[in-house]
């Protein structure tokens, strides 16, 4: 946690938001929602809204890897729409998430974390998704851990675009036990960027992703909405299907396996209700392999039931899901092989 100065200047939009933190205004919620329910944002008719005074604009979600941006994208949306995992790098492409709440379409976009550790074909790919996404939008959330910063996040803040207002989302406010420790880290960091608002919050909690749409919305512009009312991501049920796979690979393999395994979706095919899928997974070593099978298949066959499940759960349908693992030494340092499978 960084060191107060000694004699910091007198700032009163720094004054206004530590009061805020330390209870002086409305405090974040600290109580998660019960398990496995979305943190829900605040229902207006949209059906009703005059165009005329719809409010509709791009707001960039950015930061490290693993300070939870997928984690708060999907409760802005109200749905699973960006996978999650403890594992470094597990967002690896631009997802856009969309919702509309009374007058204003927010259209969130996630990234992948930084790297900053290897410059493989695959990081300078994720590196790339970055850079084009904080650059073509109306607002940024910049996402760090309430009470850190460390180099990563500094790299990360680096790459801002001057003209575009930046939001510090300090996430995981909940973990926080001693909210006076947070005034002289609050003052570093709005020494070292002019942040338009400081939001504490966790993006577990209801009640901070309604005041987080509530602050976001003015720096909207007004304009008509850019998709349905309904519409929740621009993303493909092809796409969902392979990030889905992957997120469990990521979460039942562990640390064990590297962050370069991947997921192709071989065969997508709708009969009816039901959708027949058949994915697979890629990895850089016949050991590897053997870590996603597992013994006697067992590794795989929970992956895909778990997929499949929360395919199914998604998408209110039957899916059969059928996976296979094949291997693909060199893949992530080959430009032309990250290019084909999908890597921007």
């Amino acid at each position: 946690m960084s060191n107060s100065p000694a004699s910091p200047p007198s700032n009163p939009d720094l004054d206004a938001m530590l009061a805020r933190v330390l209870g002086k205004g409305t405090p974040p919620s600290e109580q998660p929602p019960a398990a496995d329910s979305e943190p829900q944002a605040p229902q207006a008719d949209s059906a009703s809204v005059d165009p005329a005074n719809q409010r509709c604009g791009y707001v960039a979600i950015v930061g490290k890897p693993n300070v939870g941006k997928s984690t708060l994208l999907n409760a802005l949306v109200g749905q699973k729409v960006s996978i999650t995992s403890r594992k470094a790098q597990t967002t690896r492409h631009r997802i856009t998430g969309m919702r509309t709440v009374g007058p204003t379409q927010f259209v969130f976009v996630d990234t992948p974390g930084f790297q900053t550790r290897h410059g493989n074909a695959l990081n300078r790919a994720l590196n790339k998704t970055v850079l084009g996404a904080v650059n073509d939008v109306d607002l940024i959330l910049f996402v760090v851990e309430a009470g850190h910063f460390n180099l990563a996040d500094a790299k990360v803040l680096s790459l801002l675009p001057a003209n575009v207002p930046v939001m510090l989302v300090a996430n995981k406010f909940d973990l926080v036990h001693r909210r006076g420790d947070l005034a002289p880290w609050l003052r570093s960091m709005q020494e070292r960027h002019p942040f338009a608002e400081f939001i504490p919050m966790s993006a577990k909690a209801a009640k901070d992703i309604e005041r987080l749409f509530g602050i976001c919305e003015k720096y909207l512009p007004q304009q008509p909405w850019m998709h349905d009312p309904d519409d929740l991501t621009d993303r493909s049920e092809r796409f969902m299907a392979s990030e889905m796979v992957r997120e469990k690979l990521f979460r039942l393999t562990g640390d064990e396996l590297p962050y370069t395994s991947t997921v192709i979706i071989d065969k997508f095919e709708e009969e009816g209700t039901l959708k027949r899928i058949a994915a697979t997974i890629v990895v850089e070593r016949e050991g590897h392999k053997g870590m996603v099978i597992g013994e006697k298949g067992e590794k795989l066959k929970r992956i895909g039931t778990e997929a499949r499940q929360e395919l199914e759960k998604l998408w209110d349908c039957k899916v059969f899901l059928e996976l296979w693992v094949k291997v693909r030494s060199g893949w992530a340092d080959d430009d032309a092989r990250v290019r084909s499978f999908g890597y921007e």
